[in-house]
């Protein structure tokens, strides 16, 4: 008897923290937005790599590009790479946010309340930080380090956020600030390894996180 009454108070302090812990983490970011994201950003390096006149692994460094005043359809290279990535992450944000809303009604959850708040809050903290260092590298025209930096604090960003949400975000800030670092050491890749962290990391991401919360 006292063995199944300590077995009973057990399970009763499993099932507060776990009703504790998804009230203090939000758990309604969709895979489909993972998954919109990363094809969006592979779209985006694709008109990169048109804009450029390349194809991918010809060792591209884009400090020389810049130095050499390149411009195609009207833009400068720092106009193109601003624009294009605003263009990105601008539309990866609508649909996130589409298909956010639409997972968190199905789960009853609000959309905007204080684990999403708290979510937002450290993720958006690294990343203003990031765009900033990044805007210093552009006036600078250090070029080359744009994509790793990027791809660095936004790994940093998920790493910080992934205390309020599910801890695959974790995993995939990690191996994004796995690429940026190897991205300072041989920066001609950029491109290539910006394509595999936000393109195919977040499509993978997405697809993990469809099939483990919202295929069933």
């Amino acid at each position: 008897m006292v063995m199944d009454k300590r077995i009973e108070q057990l399970e009763q302090l499993s099932e507060i923290r776990a009703m504790m812990e998804k009230s203090s983490r939000f758990i309604s970011l969709s895979g489909l937005s993972g998954i919109a994201a990363g094809l969006i950003a592979t779209l985006g390096v694709i008109v990169t790599y048109s804009y450029l006149g390349s194809r991918p692994f010809e060792g591209l460094h884009l400090d020389k590009i810049g130095a050499e005043n390149y411009s195609n359809w009207g833009m400068g290279i720092i106009s193109f790479l601003i624009s294009n990535a605003l263009v990105v992450f601008g539309l990866a944000a609508l649909i996130g946010i589409f298909f956010t809303r639409r997972t968190a009604d199905k789960k009853g959850q609000k959309i905007w309340g204080a684990p999403s708040k708290r979510l937002l809050v450290n993720g958006v903290l690294p990343l203003a930080a990031g765009g900033i260092f990044c805007l210093a590298l552009i006036q600078r025209g250090d070029l080359d380090l744009l994509l790793p930096s990027s791809l660095i604090f936004y790994g940093l960003a998920c790493i910080n956020a992934s205390k309020y949400t599910v801890n695959d975000i974790l995993y995939l800030g990690i191996c994004t600030l796995i690429l940026g670092c190897i991205g300072l050491f041989i920066p001609q890749f950029g491109i290539e390894l910006w394509a595999l962290g936000f393109g195919a990391l977040h499509i993978a991401y997405g697809a993990t996180m469809y099939k483990k919360y919202e295929s069933s």
